[in-house]
């Protein structure tokens, strides 16, 4: 059983920044990749940025590379998110996501956080 707790989310200004973090408790493994994806209003689940647990490959969505930037602190079990250079688009729940396997597919993973809000004004 593995718990992830998603924080850092609000209301920011476009061009502004926003750190999510993810703590991971419970079980995991180090086969397993963190995952961000997020979900508009009216919208699809769309992958974000994933890493895996192992050997910190990352993953990016051509909307998000360049501006976000997925890490990892595999002491403390967490992943962040650094979003920069938002835009209203980046508007949309976020969520955080652990599985076994490396996809950019949500229903490949085997837990999920709550969520948490970013909203990016004009």
């Amino acid at each position: 059983q593995v718990q992830l707790v998603e924080s850092g989310g609000g209301l920011v200004q476009a061009g502004g920044s926003l750190r999510l973090s993810c703590a991971a408790s419970g079980r995991t493994f180090s086969s397993y990749v963190m995952g961000w994806f997020r979900q508009a209003p009216g919208k699809e689940r769309e992958f974000v940025a994933g890493i895996s647990w192992s050997d910190g490959t990352r993953y990016y969505a051509d909307s998000v590379a360049g501006r976000f930037t997925i890490s990892r602190d595999n002491a403390k079990n967490t992943v962040y998110l650094q979003m920069n250079s938002l835009n209203p688009e980046d508007t949309a729940v976020y969520y955080c996501a652990a599985g076994g396997t490396a996809s950019r597919d949500s229903s490949r993973y085997d837990y999920w956080g709550q969520g948490t809000d970013v909203t990016v004004s004009s």
